[in-house]
């Protein structure tokens, strides 16, 4: 009886669970079915002569539960133009639910008034996509958490952690070692990896000069002779991790190992690194490295963390588990 019950459950899965994946990140929407054991559902995304999004779902999905993944990274625009319009073509198919899946959040660093006259253009974001027919978010590493408010849907708000943790584990570089927040509003995130790790913790603190450059005023902490892994949730230009580098280097600091979960690196961020007192960066697969390839840049998947979360939403089972609240 109970093998009946679970192979039940498994067949519930393969027909009432669809996945859709956009062009921004295929390969992840790929190794999360190989996951959970289904198949990508058959999308037609292409452009019309004007350089319009066309989309058609050409499978039934009425009454099913849907799951877009498209990150919105570069070009956020298109992406996200994408996203917007999948989650239409879904809505009007009639399914039980639609859930969009983000694993990385464009426009997530205009989050509030910092000048006179700007936009909260992650609010309009959001409100965007609830417009469009989410009627759940599922994302990865939020720039701050106080994004979740934004949104008056559920949203799953899941953490890479544990998935850099295993990797540091197994390369076993964990003697010795500092945790590094290049930032004051990242030592939440810091304090995590560091009682974890059972490491020490160190902040950088430093100055924005403009949106691409930095300047290191002070380290909190100590870091003289020891090892040292700098944790951030997104390296765009790499500017703050490079200047945060080398001021470490300069404190005394020995091996230097930065883990970042989303990585833009855009503009020359990948020359910068190659340059840089950076020994190696770990990144997951939330963006598509595409042609940004360096030996200093290592990929971790977040492809099972992903499906997992679907499977318990799915099965409309908690996910809590899969937080890793950062405490």
């Amino acid at each position: 009886m109970k093998a009946r019950n679970i192979e039940e459950g498994r067949r519930d899965m393969i027909d009432k669970l669809v996945v859709i994946s956009g062009t921004a990140n295929r390969e992840l929407a790929e190794g999360v079915c190989a996951h959970l054991n289904i198949r990508l559902t058959n999308t037609l995304i292409s452009r019309f002569s004007d350089g319009e999004i066309r989309v058609k779902i050409e499978e039934n999905i009425r009454g099913k539960d849907v799951f877009i993944i498209q990150p919105t990274c570069p070009p956020v625009n298109e992406n996200i133009m994408e996203l917007l319009i999948l989650l239409d073509a879904a809505k009007r198919a009639s399914p039980r639910r639609v859930t969009a899946v983000i694993p990385y959040f464009g426009y997530a660093r205009q989050d509030r008034k910092d000048q006179p006259r700007v936009p909260i253009t992650a609010k309009l974001v959001a409100n965007l996509l609830t417009t469009a027919g989410a009627d759940r978010i599922l994302t990865l590493d939020l720039h701050a958490g106080q994004l979740q408010g934004f949104f008056d849907i559920p949203l799953d708000h899941l953490y890479a952690l544990n998935v850099f943790l295993e990797y540091f584990e197994e390369i076993k570089e964990n003697n010795n070692l500092t945790v590094v927040s290049p930032d004051v509003g990242g030592i939440k995130m810091a304090r995590a990896y560091a009682k974890r790790l059972k490491a020490g913790l160190a902040i950088v603190d430093k100055r924005r000069n403009t949106p691409d450059s930095v300047e290191v005023m002070h380290i909190l902490g100590e870091v003289k002779d020891k090892n040292v892994i700098l944790v951030d949730d997104i390296i765009a230009t790499g500017s703050s991790l490079v200047e945060a580098a080398s001021a470490l280097k300069k404190a005394g600091a020995n091996r230097i190992y930065a883990c970042v979960t989303h990585g833009v690196l855009s503009k020359n961020a990948v020359e910068k690194l190659e340059k840089s007192e950076i020994d190696f960066l770990v990144i997951t697969d939330s963006i598509p490295l595409g042609e940004k390839k360096s030996l200093k840049i290592k990929v971790v998947s977040v492809s099972r963390l992903f499906a997992e979360a679907i499977r318990r939403i799915h099965q409309e089972e908690s996910i809590s588990i899969l937080f890793g609240p950062l405490e």
